[in-house]
């Protein structure tokens, strides 16, 4: 099978958040199954310090933006380890600039201009560079408009017309959505201008224009599929997912256990697998302990969080719990991320009140993240909405137990510690349902509990260590629906 893979950002090439790193590790994964993948991004500032050698291909094009053409130029790379390759479209115009979307925090102001020469240049790019395609994936609301494109303009011209196309949702909250008269750059007819298409509450809606015109789509975890054709989780767009339910599924994202493997983590103090976890990890726990300044006391749960300090990762109820159990409880707490100026005043405030029992530090650091994998007990996850998550899944590979709020991605790979679900053999975390302070509180207290019972925690690590939340399985899953969108985009064509 031959896909092409048409994202806005990849690693090592670029990126901002989480799809980089499934654009980044997928391709790599259906090359090692014995498909024929390639990436197509733009060229952005940074993609030149990728560590990755770029070369121009000599190759022009010129789309129309509206009343104007615009000319773009090809190069080519690879993925790092492996022989895909990766096309990047240049202009300079519009990527040649410190970030990928933003300045200063706003949004830059000719972002659908952008991304609608970026869309129209993966189609051009299939014909100037004779590819092959049997399907393209596109992704979030920067690729939208591709699916349309591949419709309207391209469907009756020679070797498009048998392309299917599918779209992966990574975030529905991020749309892409601009002004009316954007339509215009679109060169596309007003009349798709309409509530059903492309038009979202009198506004250009690139993110809909995707959802209604692929042949398939998909988002990052099952239940995440069903919660956004809910007026809770579906920002407005629930309807028109509800329309195309008969097309929508869910598939995981995985993780690269080449570079979250406890067993050969470079940055750690020891290495450890399933059978060697209880020495390995008490070395990680005390090295971590003594990196972030807390007494190194083996006995007491540390209690770990990475990533984005703000209300859809649900900060604000793990510093309520904090604060409610930091006087009289037991326990570590160990927090790397940053976020709302709001949240990390209140962080700071508790490491200054208990410095003995809070650590927190507001910056990213890839090591640090590694280390607090290793040498936490439990994780929290209590988010409000979550997509797919990756840390629940490298705690489990570290065995460092999750604690998560039943959401998304993160209610299909956490199972709760029931009296059941210890029986069966199945249990891996512990989760709550209820998006309170009392809920996170009570679930903590049981993981608590828990730690205490050496039988009981021993089942729930060597549960989660043994599970299997590898690219490679969502690689399998991706073709067996790549398979079935072309199969749908097939039988369309001849009704």
């Amino acid at each position: 099978m031959n896909i092409l893979l048409a994202t806005s950002e990849a690693v090592p090439f670029s990126k901002t958040g989480g799809l980089a790193d499934v654009c980044g590790a997928l391709p790599g994964q259906l090359a090692q199954l014995g498909h024929s993948p390639a990436v197509i991004l733009p060229a952005y500032r940074q993609s030149w310090c990728c560590g990755q050698p770029i070369e121009e291909l000599g190759i022009d094009f010129i789309v129309p933006i509206g009343s104007k053409t615009v000319t773009g130029h090809l190069l080519q790379s690879t993925m790092p380890g492996t022989d895909v390759p990766v096309y990047l479209v240049k202009q300079d115009q519009y990527y040649d600039r410190d970030g990928l979307y933003q300045a200063d925090g706003k949004d830059y102001i000719d972002n659908c201009e952008r991304f609608v020469f970026f869309s129209r240049a993966v189609l051009e790019a299939i014909r100037l560079l004779d590819l092959n395609v049997d399907l393209l994936h596109v992704n979030d609301w920067q690729t939208g408009l591709v699916p349309a494109y591949l419709k309207i303009e391209y469907r009756g011209i020679p070797r498009y017309e048998n392309i299917a196309s599918l779209l992966t949702i990574h975030n529905l909250a991020y749309q892409g959505q601009f002004w009316h008269w954007d339509m215009l750059l679109t060169g596309l007819d007003w009349k798709y201008f309409n509530w059903h298409q492309m038009e979202f509450h009198g506004y250009l809606n690139l993110l809909k224009t995707g959802l209604v015109f692929a042949d398939s789509i998909n988002t990052v975890s099952p239940r995440y599929a069903q919660e956004i054709q809910s007026p809770t989780l579906g920002c407005g767009l629930e309807g028109t997912l509800q329309q195309r339910r008969d097309v929508l599924s869910g598939i995981l994202n995985g993780m690269d256990p080449s570079h979250w493997n406890p067993a050969g983590d470079p940055h750690l103090a020891a290495d450890y697998d399933v059978d060697s976890y209880r020495e390995g990890k008490a070395a990680c726990k005390a090295a971590l302990q003594e990196a972030v300044g807390l007494p190194q006391r083996p006995e007491v749960p540390v209690v770990g969080l990475i990533g984005r300090l703000c209300q859809q990762k649900g900060i604000e109820l793990v510093v309520e719990v904090m604060k409610q159990w930091a006087p009289n409880r037991d326990v570590q707490w160990v927090v790397l991320g940053t976020g709302d100026a709001e949240y990390h005043k209140k962080l700071e405030d508790l490491v200054e009140r208990y410095p003995q029992k809070v650590a927190v530090r507001l910056e990213f650091s890839g090591p640090l993240a590694h280390q607090i994998e290793a040498g936490a007990d439990m994780f929290l996850m209590p988010s409000r909405y979550e997509p797919c998550g990756l840390n629940q899944m490298y705690s489990l590979a570290y065995g460092t137990v999750p604690v998560v709020r039943a959401t998304g991605g993160l209610a299909d790979t956490i199972v709760d510690a029931r009296e059941e679900t210890l029986v069966a053999g199945t249990a891996n975390g512990f989760s709550f349902g209820e998006y309170s302070n009392l809920a996170l509180a009570e679930t903590l207290d049981r993981a608590c509990q828990a730690y205490q019972d050496k039988e009981v925690w021993n089942q729930l690590v060597t549960t989660g260590m043994r599970q299997d939340w590898s690219w490679n399985r969502s690689a399998r899953q991706y073709l067996a629906l790549y398979a079935r969108t072309i199969e749908r985009m097939k039988q369309a064509a001849h009704v």
